[in-house]
C-alpha cells in the first residue's frame, strides 16, 4: 500500500508550487503466504483437545466401522471432515468425537464429483469405509464399491491429498466361487474391482481387507441372533455350516489398525488383512452364540441344512422384494458370502503387523448378546447358569 502526501514550498504559493509525491508506506507484509492446509497449524500435546496436524475426511463415517474410526481419530487430535448423505441427524452424534471446532460436516453424493471435491480439498488424509450390504435402485454394488471409490481416489489425488486408506473385504476376488448364486457374490466381486480402481487412481493407497466384523450393532453376531434369520427355533445354514470356516475380527481392532496405518507412512501401498486371532467352524460359532443367549437344545434350538428348506428360500426372496432396508439384513448375496470360507494370504501383513492386540470373540460375545438372552429379566442367582462353553478352534 502507499500513502499520498502533499508537499508545498509555501502556503501562499499553494496553487503554483504544489507537487504530489507518492511515498511507500506499509505496516505489514504485502506478500501474503497463503497456506490452504490446516495441518500447518499443529498444536497441543495430544488427545481430543489437541490438533495433531492431520485433517481426515472419512467417507462412511456414520457406519458400523466408520463411527469407531472417527472416535479413535478424534481421540488423538485429528481434525475430522464428515461427508454425509440424507439427514444430518444421523451423523450429528459424531460431533462428540472431537473438541469444539474439530469436527466438520458437509453433505455429499457419491455420484456428485463437486461434493466429493469439497469434502477432501482441505484434507491430507482420506479414509473410505463406505459400505452397503445390499443393492438399491439408486446404488448398485458397482456404484458403491467401484465407481465411488474410483472417484474419491482420483479427486483426492487431484486435490493433493497425501494419503488414502480404502477398506475392501477379505474374500474379495474377481470371480467368486459360486455356492447358491450362479455367479457367486456380486458384493465380493465389486470389492475386488474397487481395489483395482483405487490402485489405478491412487497407487500408494493403503488397503484393508477385513473379515466379518463384530461389535455393537454389527451385521455378524446380532445378525444370527435376529429372529428373522431363524426358522422358528431352527437355524438354517448352508450344509449346516460345517463346510465354512470363519475368522471374525473386532470392530475396535480394525479401527485401531486403520489409525496405526494412518500414523505410519511406511504403510503406503500395502494391503493388510484384518482378521481375528482364531478360526472357527461357522456352525459351531452359531451354536456358541445361542448358548450365550441361553437358547440351547432345551429351549428348542437346532441348526439344519438350508438347501432342503424351500420355505426359508421363499422368505429370503420375499424379504428382498420389500421396500426399504431388508429385515435383519437378510438377502441372497449376504447369505452367499456368509458361507464363503475365510482364506488368508500368508504373504500379506495383518493387523498384528500394525501393532494391534487382537480381541477374542469369546470376550465380547456375552456382552453383545445380552439383550438377546432368553428370560432376560429373570433375576438369577450368582452361578445359577453355567458359563457357555467356547466354540472349538479350527487349526
Amino acid at each position: 500500500m502507499a500513502s499520498l502526501k502533499i508537499c508545498s514550498h509555501s502556503s501562499k504559493q499553494w496553487a503554483s508550487l504544489s507537487s504530489v509525491v507518492f511515498v511507500p508506506s506499509a505496516s505489514y507484509s504485502t506478500e501474503v503466504n497463503i497456506n490452504s492446509r490446516m495441518s500447518a497449524f499443529r498444536r497441543g500435546t495430544g488427545g481430543r483437545s489437541s490438533f495433531n496436524g492431520v485433517v481426515a475426511t472419512v467417507f462412511g463415517a456414520n457406519g458400523h466401522l466408520g463411527s469407531v474410526v472417527c472416535n479413535k481419530l478424534g481421540n488423538t487430535g485429528t481434525q475430522l471432515v464428515v461427508p454425509y448423505r440424507g439427514d444430518f441427524y444421523d451423523v450429528a452424534p459424531l460431533k462428540l468425537c472431537g473438541d469444539l471446532g474439530q469436527v466438520y460436516f458437509t453433505p455429499y453424493n457419491l455420484k456428485d464429483e463437486n461434493s466429493i471435491r469439497k469434502a477432501v480439498k482441505h484434507s491430507n488424509l482420506v479414509i473410505n469405509v463406505i459400505g452397503r450390504e445390499w443393492e438399491t435402485r439408486n446404488f448398485s454394488f458397482d456404484d458403491v464399491y467401484v465407481k465411488g471409490p474410483r472417484n474419491i481416489a482420483r479427486i483426492a489425488k487431484e486435490c493433493g491429498v497425501e494419503r488414502m486408506i480404502h477398506v475392501s473385504a477379505l474374500n474379495a476376488i474377481e470371480h467368486p466361487e459360486p455356492l447358491m448364486l450362479k455367479e457367486g457374490s456380486k458384493f465380493l466381486s465389486a470389492k475386488w474391482r474397487g481395489e483395482m480402481a483405487v490402485r489405478e487412481e491412487f497407487p500408494e493407497a493403503v488397503i484393508f481387507r477385513p473379515s466379518d466384523i463384530y461389535g455393537s450393532e454389527d451385521r455378524f453376531i446380532t445378525y444370527y441372533a435376529a429372529f428373522w434369520r431363524r426358522q422358528g427355533a431352527g437355524m438354517p445354514l448352508w450344509k449346516k455350516g460345517e463346510q465354512t470356516i470363519k475368522q471374525p475380527v473386532s470392530v475396535s481392532d480394525v479401527a485401531q489398525g486403520i489409525l496405526n496405518a494412518a500414523r505410519n507412512f511406511d504403510t503406503n501401498g500395502q494391503i493388510y488383512q484384518a482378521i481375528g486371532p482364531k478360526r472357527y467352524q461357522l456352525g459351531e460359532l452359531v451354536d456358541y452364540f445361542f448358548r450365550v443367549m441361553r437358547k440351547d437344545k432345551e429351549w428348542g434350538y437346532y441348526r439344519y441344512d438350508m438347501r432342503y428348506d424351500p420355505l426359508f428360500s421363499l422368505k429370503v426372496f420375499l424379504t428382498t422384494q420389500l421396500p426399504g432396508w431388508p429385515i435383519a439384513n437378510l438377502g441372497w448375496d449376504k447369505i452367499e458370502r456368509d458361507h464363503v470360507t475365510d482364506r488368508v494370504d500368508n504373504s500379506l501383513p495383518t493387523l498384528e503387523d500394525l501393532g494391534v492386540t487382537l480381541t477374542r470373540i469369546e470376550d465380547k460375545a456375552p456382552w453383545l448378546l445380552k439383550m438377546y438372552r432368553a428370560h432376560n429379566y429373570y433375576d438369577e442367582e450368582l452361578g445359577e447358569f453355567e458359563k457357555p462353553a467356547p466354540p472349538p478352534i479350527v487349526a
